[in-house]
């Protein structure tokens, strides 16, 4: 019936994505965790000024103290760069990103020369990068230096070359000689002009303020949605410059966008839908897991938390699972997309959709703010509300109406909620049928939330019927995502059978004359196993519920084999059984006295030598007495004795090959002493004979 040799568990299953509707949540400690393992100094600094700065502005972002770690190599990178001529543009914006967040040690004499050289490379420019690198250098001169001049004269013309390279679906290119457009570079441009205006030594031609406003509606024209109300600005430009994603260039939109709006006292017009949908999508990637993509997403979500276009409110869900067994209450959080505390507001639960289907019911029921938790709550859920999947829809309704000017709700919000419980199981037997009439042959009660060790035989001309029903918490019809019978024979081939539902009753019924050829014609002892699982199913069980005895005819030649099983890996690679040595059995030692008396014996003739010695007066005249050849000798005759006491040693306890070793080093040492030794003695000897 299905893959043989599957291995059916009751699965709790996986929160299934709702196209309409999904959860987001606000920065989380994930993302904390995410930035101190991605972001990680060697010997104290980063890779790059420009990883250094996203990796600043990520733990500053997140509330991560980490300034003190790489303050000192960093600042002195930073000194150098700026006091180098030889500097490239993008490494001196790099440089005064970095310090203007960590505030290194830099007169004014070193901010003068740079604008000096800043100024003149935003007349000679020829491509955005340039100007862009130039005017955000000295925008950042100007937020850390008031005692220098920053201020540009020829505003409108450097923000017309700008605005020379825009295109008309609001997207802008990165040169005059570059004709392909790029979301990415919008970002840039959007930010340029945001520091020409900053800079402007007057008020920049309105004409063109009009005409920059529509080229952002345009871009925002051009937007990507997702089922879920969130959005972002796709990147198709693949060039030198890199392949820009939907993260950097959204994040490089936000960025530019938040810059401007700062900017100029103006508004932009744009909805606040827009920009909270935008949020929705930053948060709606979890956590990235490089770098780059983190920063863009850490620093646009900063952007979006305090801009003069719209602030957009979150409305998430501490917990989407929700038990009517428990009487879980329903909670609601509303906070900013870096989880800051948000005005007086109320939440209202609008609608409450069934997954899969369109009709709604209309609740229209105001939730309880708790001060003390800063959550909105539902002390009870819905009558109508039972265990299932759900599309609960919200909305948020601010107090101040001068609010609705600042913060961007959305409107109503829609979000999956799971609603578990534990399923009633009643009325479960199994059965033996006639095939003929349908006559219950045999039948047993089964307990489907406890044990059951029920036997049963059958042959080929009767058939196995299987009953049972299920019920929620309020008494409805149930019905789980699985329900499986499952058959296993005792060579190990096993076939698996869906049951069926009609309303509360599930039945499953086996005939198994029809069936012989499926069961290989293989009689004998089958395990009967039940399978009933579902994602709100608080009591999903796999249930061995005991075995069949089936006695099926005998197999025609030509009929179908059983597979071959898989071999159990942990069978075939497992630990092998303990092998366990029977060893003979010590010979019988001698009596202690006896071995006593046989070594004495040994030792009698080594002192009958040394009394000999004694008795000849043996004359030791020859040896020598100079410090050198006396030392030779003595060394001789301790390698002698090392010799022996080596092969006591190796009657004792020591191997062979151990022996040798020490021999073969004795042995080298008793030939060096030996030979000088005797050396010493031959020449002593020969000047006795010639005198």
């Amino acid at each position: 019936m299905a893959a043989r040799g599957l291995r059916f568990l009751v699965l709790i299953l996986s929160v299934a994505s709702i196209c309409d509707a999904a959860t987001f949540n606000p920065i989380s400690d994930s993302h904390r965790s995410a930035a101190l393992e991605l972001f990680t100094p060697t010997d104290g600094s980063l890779k790059s000024l420009e990883e250094t700065f996203e990796a600043l502005r990520t733990f500053e972002v997140l509330g991560i103290d980490k300034k003190s770690k790489i303050k000192g190599y960093t600042c002195r990178t930073v000194v150098d760069t700026l006091w180098s001529p030889s500097s490239a543009l993008k490494d001196l914006f790099q440089a005064l990103r970095v310090n203007g967040v960590l505030k290194c040690e830099l007169n004014d004499e070193v901010f003068a020369g740079i604008a000096s050289r800043l100024k003149d490379n935003v007349k000679d420019a020829n491509s955005l990068l340039d100007l862009h690198y130039s005017i955000g250098s000295l925008k950042l001169i100007k937020s850390q230096t008031a005692e220098v001049d920053v201020h540009l004269e020829d505003a409108d013309g450097i923000f017309r070359a700008i605005k020379a390279l825009s295109q008309s679906d609001g997207r802008w290119r990165f040169s005059s000689n570059n004709p392909e457009s790029s979301t990415y570079a919008a970002g840039i441009a959007l930010e340029t002009l945001a520091g020409v205006v900053a800079l402007a030594s007057h008020d920049i031609d309105q004409s063109l303020m009009d005409t920059l406003k529509q080229d952002i509606l345009k871009l925002f024209d051009g937007i990507e949605r997702y089922d879920d109300g969130s959005c972002y600005f796709d990147e198709k430009l693949v060039d030198a410059q890199g392949n820009w994603g939907p993260v950097s260039a959204s994040s490089s939109i936000v960025r530019g966008l938040t810059s401007f709006a700062t900017s100029t006292p103006e508004s932009l017009n744009l909805p606040g839908d827009r920009i909270l949908c935008l949020a929705k999508f930053f948060l709606g990637i979890g956590v990235p897991g490089n770098f780059k993509d983190l920063y863009h997403q850490i620093d646009a979500l900063a952007s979006l938390e305090n801009n003069r276009i719209s602030i957009p409110l979150i409305l998430s869900l501490p917990s989407s699972v929700l038990s009517v067994t428990r009487k879980d209450q329903l909670k609601v959080r509303v906070n900013t997309v870096l989880g800051s505390a948000v005005p007086p507001l109320s939440v209202k639960l609008m609608q409450i959709f069934t997954s899969g289907s369109k009709d709604a019911s209309i609740i229209d029921q105001e939730l309880k703010f708790d001060p003390e938790t800063k959550l909105h709550v539902l002390d009870a859920l819905p009558e109508n509300v039972d265990v299932g999947k759900y599309i609960f829809t919200f909305e948020i309704l601010l107090h101040d109406p001068e609010h609705k000017k600042i913060y961007a709700t959305g409107g109503r919000t829609k979000v999956p909620v799971y609603v578990t419980g534990v399923v009633n199981i009643d009325q479960a037997e199994i059965a033996i049928l006639d095939s003929d009439l349908g006559n219950v042959e045999t039948k047993k009660r089964l307990d489907l939330t406890g044990e059951n060790t029920i036997a049963l035989s059958a042959n080929h001309l009767q058939k196995l019927r299987l009953t049972f029903q299920l019920t929620t918490p309020f008494g409805r019809a149930f019905k789980p995502h699985q329900a499986f019978l499952r058959l296993r024979h005792e060579n190990g081939v096993e076939h698996i059978f869906l049951v069926r539902s009609s309303g509360k009753n599930f039945e499953i019924t086996l005939d198994f004359l029809g069936l012989v050829e499926k069961f290989f014609y293989l009689s004998g002892r089958y395990d009967i196993q039940l399978t009933v699982g579902d994602s709100v199913m608080e009591n999903s069980f796999l249930q061995p519920l005991g075995y069949l005895d089936l006695d099926l005819p005998d197999a025609p030649e030509k009929a179908a084999r059983p597979p071959p099983q898989p071999v159990d890996s942990s069978s075939k690679y497992g630990p092998r059984a303990e092998i366990t040595h029977i060893f003979r059995s010590p010979d019988k030692r001698p009596p202690t006295e006896l071995s006593f008396a046989f070594l004495g014996l040994v030792l009698l003739p080594l002192g009958g030598f040394l009394i000999g010695l004694l008795l000849l007066r043996v004359n030791l005249r020859n040896f020598p007495s100079s410090t050198l050849p006396a030392f030779f000798a003595i060394s001789f005759h301790i390698g002698i004795a090392a010799v022996l006491s080596l092969y006591v040693v190796f009657w004792l306890k020591l191997d062979l090959f151990t022996t040798l070793k020490a021999l073969g080093i004795l042995g080298i040492s008793l030939i060096f002493t030996g030979h000088r030794t005797l050396s010493y003695l031959a020449s002593t000897s020969a000047k006795l004979k010639s005198a």
